[in-house]
């Protein structure tokens, strides 16, 4: 006779008897073990005691600093100012402050579910999106203003991604839509221009709209360099996204759209009602990871010359009384990168979470 237990009735062996049974089952094992763990101590350790232990904290105190064994995080609180708001005018840079501040509201209020529907979320960020402008450009309600050139670090950083994802999200459901089109003239012209697109470095559509778009554009319709950039960056996004929607769309059984055409749904409210509902959920998880790509390669604009977060960092750190604390400064920014990045990844597993993606 034999007795079966099912998944949460079988009896769970105490934790030394586990660390027994995966670590130190055999000799090998043991010395394996044994050796990555004073080797990851030894490594926690010496972090600690460079970041912790023998850091200094206190710009006063700069001749100590140099002469210390450990990291230098006064130049943290001495130029701190510069990483995150750059160029922009010292006396104005609390509106640079508040723009960040309303961008990560957004973000955060996306969070809920209330927000969760197509007309609250997109409202939702175009207010969030308005209100960082208005916070930056200013020439309204008594803002004095501040031109885009004089933009710089975190809050240049934030209104690249907010505006190529604003821009790029819709473009990319027009893509996939048009990628998928009955007409083969227009599903395969699309298919041309996206394969086209995502065979090009991200860096070389940069260049081509920032510096050669001007050369083959009339000057009316050339604009400034940075918004160039953005629509280049957009359009990019755009074609990676739009095969990622196209994706969750053909997981979907095609007995859902042949049911809706016979109970005499039109086009778009097949799409609008069954089919982008249930694409987005299912391309969800490579979806967040999109964002969370195009949030990082937001730096490759400091090639181009803009004063981003990073050349901002390289500022901070780029004069004659700083410059041995470079790697504080770019340490400071890695874990600004880490804060956002960390937090879209965790976004991105609740939004699975609560959707339900992966459960059938």
């Amino acid at each position: 006779m034999t007795v079966g237990f099912s998944a949460h009735q079988i009896p769970r062996q105490p934790l030394p008897q586990i660390l027994k049974d995966h670590y130190f089952a055999t000799k090998v094992d043991t010395v394996v073990t044994v050796s990555f763990g004073l080797l990851t101590l030894w490594f926690l350790w010496s972090i600690l005691e460079w970041a912790v232990l023998h850091a200094y904290f206190d710009p006063a105190n700069r001749d100590a600093c140099v002469q210390s064994k450990g990291a230098c995080w006064a130049v943290v609180s001495a130029r701190w100012r510069i990483v995150l708001f750059g160029l922009y005018p010292f006396e104005e840079q609390w509106r640079s402050g508040l723009a960040c501040l309303a961008i990560i509201l957004t973000v955060g209020l996306s969070c809920l579910p209330w927000f969760w529907n197509a007309k609250r979320l997109p409202m939702l960020w175009i207010a969030g999106f308005a209100a960082f402008y208005i916070l930056m450009r200013g020439g309204v309600f008594g803002l004095t203003p501040v031109n885009e050139r004089d933009w710089g670090g975190l809050a240049l950083t934030l209104f690249i991604f907010a505006a190529v994802v604003l821009i790029g999200m819709p473009l990319a459901i027009v893509f996939a839509l048009l990628r998928r089109s009955e007409l083969p003239w227009i599903s395969r012209t699309m298919a041309l221009v996206i394969d086209t697109i995502r065979s090009l470095p991200l860096l070389t559509i940069m260049f081509a709209f920032a510096i050669v778009l001007p050369f083959a554009t009339p000057h009316w319709m050339s604009g400034q360099q940075l918004y160039r950039v953005i629509v280049g960056y957009a359009i990019f996004f755009a074609c990676y996204q739009a095969e990622i929607i196209r994706g969750g769309m053909q997981s979907l059984p095609a007995g859902q759209e042949e049911a809706a055409k016979a109970l005499g749904l039109g086009y778009w409210q097949r799409i609008s009602h069954i089919v982008l509902p249930q694409a987005f959920r299912n391309a969800l998880p490579p979806t967040i990871n999109q964002v969370v790509i195009t949030f990082k390669e937001t730096s490759l604009v400091t090639i181009i010359g803009f004063f981003d977060i990073l050349a901002s960092g390289r500022a901070a750190s780029g004069t004659s009384e700083w410059s041995f604390a470079t790697v504080e400064v770019y340490v400071f920014v890695a874990f600004i990168f880490f804060v956002f990045v960390f937090s879209l990844s965790r976004y991105g597993a609740y939004l699975e979470r609560r959707l339900g993606v992966g459960v059938r």
